[in-house]
């Protein structure tokens, strides 16, 4: 009874304004929908924003909160806790989804900018792993999950409303705000950081400044809410609720009927897939720059900076383009572009970031040679396994340096080294030792392989007066061009191939779970180069997925643009 009251009387300011059953004024009023674009779109600050903060914050909070685990397999939980966010979306997509699709589409936003918003504060106010010990990042992890179910309906709302205020000819770009503001908060979020940095000086940033931050988001939640509260319920929500259109249930009609289920799966595999796996590559050079390359942390921040200015103008352009020549074309020239890119763009980063470490590898390559039936793939981040063959030792030893290797398959019963460049270096099988002597010996092995690659020329961090800014956001900002383009114009597809009735669960559903392709990317990589020693054996992950989006999308997927949503059926 109470919603039906609001609903009313959102229906008697409509009519009001001009937007009765049979008006589009409201889409034809660009004041209005500016407003609109600008309160809908804010919630995209704090994902962007989030993201950021963990991408040059990454060893910090690895630090801060996963300590008590061996190095590279803290960084790796860091990556997974920014992942893990993508696994709460879609649960949050259906919750939220649905409730957008039953009650109205501001209401629903609402709330969830007041979750997300309220997650990201209490990040900064957590305890540290050495004050609470494994509790901390267990409470992180929970607060991830919570922020990732609150913008799993916040993405659908969001573009659902801005859309169906947007008249046809300019939806893709009145949509494609919501990617403008999420590079506007991967501006905002440097911003904030190389002025904490700048202002408290490094050692007290990395002790307990981290958190200012997480800490300032809430005055994005601030704002988002006034501004928010001031908006109308969606027009077209309105005429349908007057019509006696709306759903029941919403999500049995989305999954339970055949026709919106093969929407959904097209969608998911094609269009969101791709695009959410284009973004993560587009993004995923802030985290092998800072945990790989070890550049400076004010460089990566310029750079950063550099090449997400780029980004917001390219989104503009993008939704712009997808509104002259359709969706479809302007997607899978992204996703095309996106994968093919990939690997050289990647290769050019490091090469201009760490100079030094590019020559190191292509003159004195890491190896370890072995007999591939002695060798395993250990994963042991709490240090209660043990491995203690030949190769999996020389392989431990090589990925502890953290630097790019290769590997080489020997005869059976050929001894195991290590060799870089001319060096070589036999490993040991630690099969008859106990811990201490078996301990003991890797501490040994893994001190000659340090002066090794020292000698090599091996740096231990990339020299700042020999990393090229410019040439780093020159690449990146080519590579987030691409992206650009298989971002921008995804809200507007997705809205106009489902109906009103159902409109917002059934475009969260795919775009939630396509979330995950893209961000587990990161935590991906990493966890690749670890185990192969190659930098960039992750990005074979991104080019199949975008592969496998290109040939769904352009197969099976209809051009949608200049739609009209109110005769979707």
């Amino acid at each position: 009874m109470a919603h039906d009251i609001v609903v009313r009387r959102d229906a008697a300011r409509a009519d009001r304004t001009g937007a009765g059953p049979d008006s589009p004024a409201i889409p034809d009023d660009r004041g209005r929908v500016r407003r609109v674009v600008v309160a809908s779109s804010l919630g995209a600050v704090f994902e962007a924003y989030d993201l950021v903060l963990f991408g040059p914050m990454a060893a910090i909070i690895a630090r801060q909160f996963f300590s008590g685990l061996d190095e590279t397999y803290a960084y790796i939980f860091t990556l997974l806790s920014a992942a893990v966010t993508f696994l709460a979306r879609p649960f949050g997509g259906v919750i939220f989804g649905r409730l957008g699709d039953l009650v109205g589409r501001k209401y629903t936003f609402l709330l969830t900018i007041v979750i997300m918003g309220g997650s990201t504060v209490a990040i900064g106010l957590l305890p540290t792993y050495a004050a609470i010990g494994m509790l901390s990042p267990l409470l992180l992890m929970s607060l991830r999950i919570v922020q990732g179910l609150a913008f799993g309906g916040e993405f659908g709302g969001a573009v659902t409303y801005i859309a169906e205020h947007a008249s046809a000819e300019r939806r893709g770009l009145a949509t494609s705000a919501v990617g403008i503001t999420m590079a506007c908060g991967l501006v905002l979020a440097i911003l904030v950081v190389i002025a904490c940095e700048t202002l408290l000086g490094k050692a007290a940033f990395e002790e307990w400044g981290w958190r200012i931050p997480f800490l300032l988001s809430a005055v994005l939640m601030l704002v988002s809410i006034y501004m928010r509260l001031r908006l109308q319920e969606s027009p077209v929500f309105l005429r349908m609720r007057r019509g006696g259109g709306g759903s029941c249930e919403p999500l049995r009609e989305t999954l339970g009927r055949w026709t919106s289920l093969r929407t959904v799966l097209l969608v998911l595999f094609g269009a969101a897939a791709g695009q959410s796996v284009a973004s993560a590559t587009g993004s995923y050079p802030i985290y092998l720059l800072m945990l790989n390359l070890k550049i400076d942390p004010f460089l990566l921040h310029y750079t950063i900076l550099g090449y997400s200015t780029g980004l917001v103008a390219c989104m503009v352009a993008a939704g712009w383009l997808s509104d002259r020549v359709g969706r479809k074309p302007v997607m899978l020239t992204g996703f095309i572009g996106t994968a093919l890119l990939a690997l050289p763009v990647y290769e050019g980063v490091t090469r201009y970031a760490h100079p030094d470490l590019a020559a190191a590898v292509a003159e004195h390559p890491i190896t370890v040679a072995a007999d591939p039936a002695g060798c395993h793939r250990p994963f042991d981040p709490f240090g209660i396994a043990r491995f203690d063959s030949p190769c999996d030792i020389a392989r431990r030893a090589v990925a502890k340096l953290g630097f790019p290797s290769t590997t080489r398959d020997l005869p059976a019963g050929e001894p195991v080294r290590i060799t870089v460049g001319a060096a070589s270096l036999p490993s040991f099988d630690g099969a008859g030792l106990d811990k201490a002597a078996l301990d003991a010996r890797v501490a040994e092995l893994g001190k000659a392989l340090a002066g090794a690659v020292a000698a090599a020329g091996y740096p231990t961090r990339a020299d700042p007066a020999r990393t090229n800014v410019p040439a780093l956001i020159a690449l990146l900002s080519l590579l987030n061009a691409f992206v650009a383009l298989a971002s921008a114009p995804l809200a507007a597809w997705m809205i106009e191939l489902f109906p009103t009735r159902i409109r917002n669960t059934a475009l969260s559903i795919p775009y939630t779970f396509g979330g995950w392709f893209g961000g587990f990317l990161p935590a991906i990589a990493f966890a690749a180069f670890t185990a192969t020693g190659n930098l960039y054996a992750g990005l074979w992950y991104a080019v199949a997925i975008l592969a496998l989006a290109s040939m769904v999308s352009a197969l099976f997927l209809p051009e949608t643009r200049g739609r009209a949503l109110d005769t979707i059926a």
